[in-house]
């Protein structure tokens, strides 16, 4: 039976991680709706978690589109439907890669900043010390991070698909040879609410994944600076692998009938 003892320990010290996530969850949720809220720090975050993101963001989205726009003249010139890449690129751009590359790019960025900074807060006691003066640290570090994630990441995709349908638009016009105006004119024309807002629903789910995984990472992380870097690590990790899923669900969820 020794044989066994680690796989045990390893299914224990998973599920112990799953459970602390899930309260740590719950926790941070429900403080949302309790009083005090900090709307100071909200608007703080969100200037760092949307605005500062949004030339990385931008750049990504417009790279994205024009590579996309090539590989689809590429693919539909076989068939003769050449006509279709405006209405590919958008869809693609809205529904799908809008959203997820603006969520692993802000991943990299922001989960990773936010477990570093409450990781440093964790190790050198600063944490305790909100406690000790009668301050809730989760309603006060968790929840304004939360927030302006949830809040900032649909008009980042927003933005980013805007850009993403541009880069689109130059590579058409530019490297294949269409007619603005009428590339114009089939994206407008073909442009639903429905592959607009199910990106921008995408974009929020994304938001909340990226603040909650820098934060718990973050909050739970020892060990000094190592542990720091470690929680870091496992931010961005989580974070990337947790919107794939994510997406992989709601996708279904949104187009499925």
């Amino acid at each position: 039976m020794n044989v066994f003892a680690p796989i045990g320990r390893a299914v224990l010290a998973y599920l112990a991680h799953i459970g602390r996530l899930a309260v740590f969850t719950l926790d941070s949720v429900t403080a949302c709706f309790r009083p005090p809220i900090y709307w100071n720090l909200i608007v703080q975050q969100m200037m760092r978690i949307g605005y500062f993101s949004l030339p990385v963001v931008g750049l990504t989205a417009f790279f994205t589109g024009g590579a996309l726009a090539l590989q689809i003249y590429i693919g539909a010139s076989r068939y003769g439907a050449e006509a279709f890449v405006p209405v590919v690129v958008l869809v693609g751009i809205t529904r799908e890669l809008g959203p997820v590359i603006a969520g692993l790019m802000v991943a990299g960025r922001v989960a990773a900043a936010i477990a570093a900074e409450l990781g440093t807060m964790r190790v050198t006691e600063q944490i305790d010390a909100l406690t000790t003066l009668a301050t809730n640290p989760i309603k006060y570090l968790v929840v304004p991070r939360l927030v302006a994630a949830v809040i900032s990441m649909p008009i980042l995709v927003a933005v980013a698909d805007s850009i993403g349908v541009f880069g689109g638009y130059v590579a058409s016009t530019q490297s294949l040879g269409f007619t603005g105006a009428i590339y114009l004119k089939n994206t407008i024309d073909n442009v639903t609410y429905h592959d607009v807002s199910s990106g921008l629903i995408k974009a929020a789910v994304f938001g909340f994944i990226i603040a909650l995984m820098g934060a718990y990472n973050g909050f739970h992380s020892k060990g000094g600076a190592q542990g720091v870097g470690a929680a870091t690590t496992n931010a961005v990790v989580s974070a990337s692998i947790l919107i794939l899923a994510a997406n992989f669900l709601l996708t279904n969820l949104l187009f499925t009938d």
